[in-house]
């Protein structure tokens, strides 16, 4: 067995298996006609657990071509222009290579006898992307798993800073008040399109869900600042604490930014962390067009960016950012057998003082190739082009009298809605809508997301591909159209 490990011995034996793979995975690309072929769970599982998995085929073309039956097949492809559904990206070939790259090398970026150069390689990038957002000379950060990791991370850091000053300012008084009396006290602040990872990181802070007051949107999605004063008020006057206020830089169902300059004003006057979860909006910062849409990031005291989403790379890439990099000590702790205390005093590099994880990937090593093929410029000028196609879209769909579209999109997501002529019970047009996405799913011809607007069912369209057109957008219109027509009709028939 030892004929399959990677070393000296077996490179021509890797050089071969990798570039069969690639060959097979090349040649799907090039023939895919469709996102996926609609097979179902009930169709697909039993293959699957069918497979006996203690007896090896051992050839790696034998596992290739089962592959192509249980994975690759019927895999979904993100790279197809009518995939429109979640935030899933078509990738770029330098961020692939990245990706082959570090899976054979396997540095584990924990500590610096583990990733030699890929800790500085890291830790370059980090100071790039901070550069970028404007965060200042005392910035820092990590690479993380994705979005709700970074969110995670960030309001660890601002629920312990928060109770460090709140217990000092206590002790100034001559009062002493403890960490367990303090968190049930404490309040984050967010809007109601948020994304989901704040009220889970609340709960797995110790603070419960209920710490989470969610601030209403106005009319284009984002946060009322308006509210939020007042929330915040509200908030001082029970004797509670504002912990962190978290706003979004590209909400998950409507690509919509807060107001981040007025969100930022709010913060500092009441003492809270800002934190801004831009997982979703982050490539704007390499946009040589819209980067002043991020105006006012650079007031925050964390920010999430998930370069796997904007920034087309593959999952996982995502990066959590601080203003002031002492704050990052909230989540260090020194192990004797790891990073002892002493290696900190002898200024060797360890990633893992900074970070929630132990082992970890050398994801940066994706977006590190990328930007030395392509360049900020040319990964932004992609952005640009599928913010392009959303305003386009948007036009399509507002021009459409079978649909309705919620708002005119800040960066690349439309949420609309199929509706019908005449008078039709609101329940049946959510279930036309909610049917049309799944009939459309289930045929494979394109792939859609959805969500609820108001406690009404809406159907999305998140445009992270270039290569998809205006007519893409129209065609899937004509065949969501078509299911939802098919399923009124067969509706309203059996209720005569």
């Amino acid at each position: 067995m030892r004929s399959h490990l990677l070393n000296e011995t077996t490179a021509d034996l890797y050089r071969r298996s990798v570039t069969e793979g690639v060959v097979r995975v090349a040649a799907k690309l090039a023939s895919t006609q469709r996102p996926h072929t609609g097979i179902s769970v009930d169709e697909l599982a039993p293959v699957i657990n069918g497979i006996d998995l203690d007896k090896p085929l051992a050839d790696a073309a034998a596992v290739l071509d089962e592959l192509e039956d249980v994975y690759l097949r019927d895999a979904v492809y993100f790279h197809h222009p009518r995939y429109l559904g979640h935030l899933n990206c078509p990738v770029v070939i330098p961020a692939v290579l990245g990706e082959a790259i570090l899976s054979a090398v396997n540095s584990s970026l924990d500590t610096w006898d583990q990733s030699i150069g890929g800790t500085l390689i890291e830790r370059r990038l980090i100071d790039w992307t901070t550069e970028r957002i404007g965060l200042g000379p005392a910035a820092d950060g990590i690479f993380t798993s994705g979005g709700s990791q970074s969110n995670f991370h960030a309001l660890l850091l601002a629920r312990d800073e928060a109770c460090r000053l709140v217990m000092k300012k206590a002790l100034d008084e001559g009062r002493e008040l403890t960490k367990a009396e303090l968190l049930p006290k404490l309040r984050i602040f967010t809007s109601e399109a948020s994304h989901f990872s704040v009220q889970k990181s609340a709960a797995m802070l110790g603070l419960g869900y209920e710490a989470v007051i969610c601030v209403p949107v106005d009319r284009n999605r984002r946060m009322d600042t308006a509210v939020l004063a007042l929330e915040l008020e509200e908030c001082a006057s029970e004797g509670l604490f504002p912990m962190a206020v978290v706003a979004t830089a590209g909400t998950t169902d409507f690509g919509s930014i807060d107001p981040l300059p007025e969100i930022a004003r709010l913060a500092d006057e009441h003492h809270a962390w800002m934190h801004v979860d831009a997982a979703y909006g982050c490539g704007l910062l390499a946009s040589p067009t819209r980067r002043h849409l991020l105006d006012g990031i650079e007031r925050a005291d964390s920010v999430t960016v998930d370069y796997h989403k904007s920034f087309f790379q593959p999952v996982s890439s995502s990066a959590m950012l601080v203003r002031d990099r002492d704050t990052l000590k909230h989540a260090t702790y020194h192990a004797d057998y790891l990073n002892p205390r002493r290696m900190a005093e002898e200024r060797i590099p360890n990633q893992v003082d900074k970070s929630i994880q132990t082992t970890r990937r050398f994801d940066a090593l994706k977006l590190w190739v990328t930007l030395r093929v392509m360049g900020a410029d040319g990964v932004g000028s992609l952005f640009d082009e599928v913010i392009d196609l959303a305003a386009a879209g948007w036009v399509v769909i507002d021009a459409d009298p079978r649909f309705e579209v919620v708002v005119k999109p800040q960066i690349s997501t439309l949420v609309f809605r199929y509706v019908p002529e005449g008078e039709v019970r609101t329940d049946l047009v959510d279930e036309a809508n909610l049917h049309a996405r799944k009939a459309l799913f289930a045929s494979g011809e394109a792939v859609v997301a959805g969500t609820k607007v108001d406690g009404k069912q809406y159907l999305k369209f998140t445009l992270l591909n270039p290569q998809t057109t205006t007519a893409d957008i129209a065609a899937v219109l004509d065949l969501l159209a078509a299911h939802a027509e098919q399923f009124l009709g067969e509706s309203l028939a059996l209720h005569r």
